[in-house]
C-alpha cells in the first residue's frame, strides 16, 4: 500500500529525534554562554589575540627577566622552553579564566616597576607573528602579571599559589636541559 504524503502518520521515534536536537542546541548555547561569562574579564584585560596566543600558540617559554635601566625594558636573563612542560596545558587554561584572578572592582591598576618583575610567560607561533609576552610579579600581595604592551596589572587569586609552584618545579627540571 503506498502512503500519500497527507495520510503518513508522525511516528513517535521521530519526536525523540526532534527532542534530542532541541535539547542539544540548548545544551550548546548554555556552554557558550558559560564560557564567555568565565573569560570575559581575561578577554577585556588580555585583548582577545593576547588571549588566543595565551591559549593556542605553539611554543611557550619561561623567561627569568631583570630591568634594563631603560623605563619598560626587561631583559630575559634565561630562557626556558616550556612548551611541553608538565602542567603548561592546565597552566594556559587558568590564564585565561577570571577565577585565577583577584579583580579589581575601581578597573585598571597602575603597573609596577620594572625590578618588580621575576618572570615572563612568552607565548608565539615560529611560523606566524608577533607573541605575546606575560610578566609575573610573584613577590608582592600574592602575586601581580601583566601582559606586555597593555595597561594596568591583574592580581593572582588562587592562580598565583599553582604558578609558583610550577615555576618552582618547571626550572629545576629543565635546568639540566639547554637553555637559550
Amino acid at each position: 500500500m503506498v502512503h500519500s504524503p497527507a495520510t503518513t502518520r508522525f511516528r513517535p521515534g521521530s519526536l525523540i529525534v526532534v527532542v534530542i536536537l532541541l535539547l542539544g542546541i540548548a545544551a550548546a548555547t548554555v556552554a557558550v554562554f558559560y564560557q564567555r561569562t568565565q573569560t570575559r574579564r581575561c578577554l577585556d584585560f588580555y585583548g582577545s589575540e593576547a588571549a588566543w596566543r595565551l591559549a593556542k600558540a605553539p611554543r611557550v617559554e619561561l623567561w627569568q627577566v631583570a630591568p634594563t635601566g631603560q623605563p619598560a625594558r626587561l631583559v630575559a636573563t634565561n630562557r626556558h622552553d616550556v612548551t611541553d612542560a608538565k602542567g603548561i596545558v592546565h597552566l594556559r587554561r587558568g590564564l585565561v579564566e577570571d577565577a585565577g584572578f583577584r579583580w579589581n572592582a575601581s578597573g585598571v591598576v597602575d603597573r609596577l616597576p620594572d625590578a618588580a618583575w621575576d618572570y615572563a610567560l612568552v607565548f608565539s607561533d615560529p611560523a606566524g607573528d608577533g607573541r605575546t609576552a606575560v610578566v609575573v610579579d610573584l613577590e608582592a600581595e600574592g602575586g601581580w602579571l601583566a601582559v606586555q604592551g597593555r595597561p594596568g596589572r591583574a592580581a593572582l587569586g588562587r592562580l598565583g599559589r599553582g604558578l609558583a609552584e610550577w615555576i618552582a618545579a618547571t626550572i629545576p627540571a629543565r635546568e639540566g636541559a639547554k637553555t637559550r
